[in-house]
């Protein structure tokens, strides 16, 4: 006869929820302190985001549970889902769990493999180095937008390749920021605001329109400049030009040409949301984390000085090549120390699929699991001291001891399908900013933490200088 089933544990309650808003306010005036606070309550605790309850799991070994070991009773869903399905589409990160997901994740995965972003790794860093390498020096710039920029032009030419109209571009890298801020206050207000038509509600679907028609001009260019046929620079076919002309057509078409075979199978429709999924991923996680990279490296000596070393080692005088990256192993502890400290991510959210029990709370059908990136990875019984920069945390002897709660990536069946890009695009741009600046400095106060969809620094400006000399 078996063991009767233990009665559920009462689940509390955060304090400080208000009338309509529920803990609204709290999200919005200090989310990351807020959110990291409910450690203290338990390892699963009840807030409200507008009238709505959600279920925030501080506990990472619950939320392996909920992304990996019951995935299939927390389904791809919640409040934050819904609201960055409205620019996302039905991309890979927002589509419903089911066929579909697994149909286009399996359609999406050869743009990841490493042989094939190696294909494109050269292309990258050169042009990291020509937008690197066009700062002016001693001139304060703003660390977080430069981020950006250059993680987009990256994306922008590993996918599409190298001849993307600018204007595209420079539309992609206006608009994105502003798309963020409306989608984070979508997710933080209750959604009978979001639908009234408020300027601030008007203007986000506006953007999101405007996205929306940028991705479909991209999308028909690299179609007819990779059709086959198509003229070349000099107005000769590509068989014409060369007698290599096809696998250099190849190259040149970018990541996303395995996405373009299979347009009949996806859509159009389809196809826009799986580009602006892995633009937006591109440029806010990615830009967020370089920028937190190089304000930690600026204010601390050893680092800067370890990573210049490695580095020198590395190319000597010469410029960084794709294959080099392998061989920068402190270089990846700096970036994946940044994305720990930094979050990137602070709030992501499921579905409960059916009445399911979790770490002895039960969580009713229907209702948002929230769990959050930022908060695990600084929990102190995993990361001792977690408000101090400690790249060597993540050597070799010392990591077993974090295995579940870095979660930057996700994990299960939902995890990033573009981490391998990631690493790439940041070590590349990493180590071409050290490369090309041999000295940089902030000259801004220290920055603020806030939380928009990433944790971004509030304002970050450094300066960079072309001799080592203090």
């Amino acid at each position: 006869m078996s063991a009767p089933t233990p009665a559920p544990i009462p689940t509390p309650t955060a304090p400080g929820a208000l009338p309509l808003i529920g803990h609204g306010l709290r999200l919005a005036r200090d989310p990351l302190p807020f959110i990291t606070s409910l450690r203290e309550y338990g390892s699963v605790v009840r807030i409200r985001i507008g009238p709505t309850p959600a279920y925030v799991v501080t506990d990472p070994a619950l939320t392996r549970r909920v992304l990996v070991t019951d995935a299939a009773h927390f389904t791809k869903g919640g409040k934050y889902n819904d609201a960055l399905r409205v620019f996302l589409g039905d991309g890979i990160a927002t589509v419903a769990d089911g066929d579909t997901h697994l149909r286009n994740r399996r359609l999406m995965q050869p743009m990841f493999n490493k042989v094939h972003i190696a294909e494109h790794g050269n292309a990258m860093i050169d042009q990291v180095r020509k937008i690197v390498g066009a700062w002016p020096a001693t001139e304060p710039r703003d660390v977080l937008a430069d981020m950006n920029e250059i993680t987009l032009a990256t994306f922008l030419v590993a996918v599409f390749g190298a001849d993307l109209p600018a204007h595209l571009e420079g539309e992609f890298t206006a608009l994105m920021p502003e798309i963020m801020k409306g989608t984070i206050r979508q997710v933080i207000l209750p959604p009978w605001i979001t639908r009234l038509p408020l300027p601030a509600n008007r203007a986000h679907s506006d953007r999101v329109a405007r996205l929306r028609a940028l991705i479909d001009q991209a999308i028909d260019h690299h179609i007819h400049v990779t059709a086959p046929g198509s003229a070349s620079a000099d107005g000769a076919s590509g068989a014409e030009a060369c007698p290599y002309a096809a696998e250099a057509h190849r190259r040149q078409s970018g990541l996303f040409e395995t996405l373009i075979d299979a347009e009949d199978q996806l859509g159009r429709r389809q196809l826009q949301d799986e580009t602006i999924t892995l633009l937006a991923g591109s440029i806010e996680t990615t830009g967020t984390t370089l920028a937190w990279a190089l304000y930690e490296i600026a204010r601390n000596p050893a680092v800067e000085r370890r990573l210049r070393e490695e580095l020198a080692s590395v190319c000597g005088d010469r410029p960084l090549r794709y294959d080099d990256i392998d061989q920068l192993p402190y270089a990846r502890r700096v970036l994946q120390e940044a994305i720990r400290k930094y979050g990137v991510l602070w709030m992501v959210t499921r579905t409960a699929a059916r009445d399911i029990v979790l770490g002895g709370h039960l969580i009713p059908e229907g209702a948002d699991v929230v769990w959050s990136p930022h908060l695990h990875q600084h929990d102190s019984s995993y990361f001792p001291d977690p408000d101090t920069f400690d790249p060597d945390r993540w050597e070799a002897d010392r990591v077993a001891g974090t295995r579940g709660s870095f979660l930057a990536f996700g994990d299960g069946r939902r995890k990033c399908i573009g981490e391998n890009f990631a690493w790439v695009e940041l070590q590349i741009i990493l180590a071409t900013v050290l490369q090309a600046w041999p000295r940089f400095k902030v000259t801004s106060r220290p920055p603020r933490a806030q939380a928009v969809i990433t944790v971004e620094p509030d304002a970050l400006a450094m300066e960079f200088h072309s001799d080592s000399a203090c």
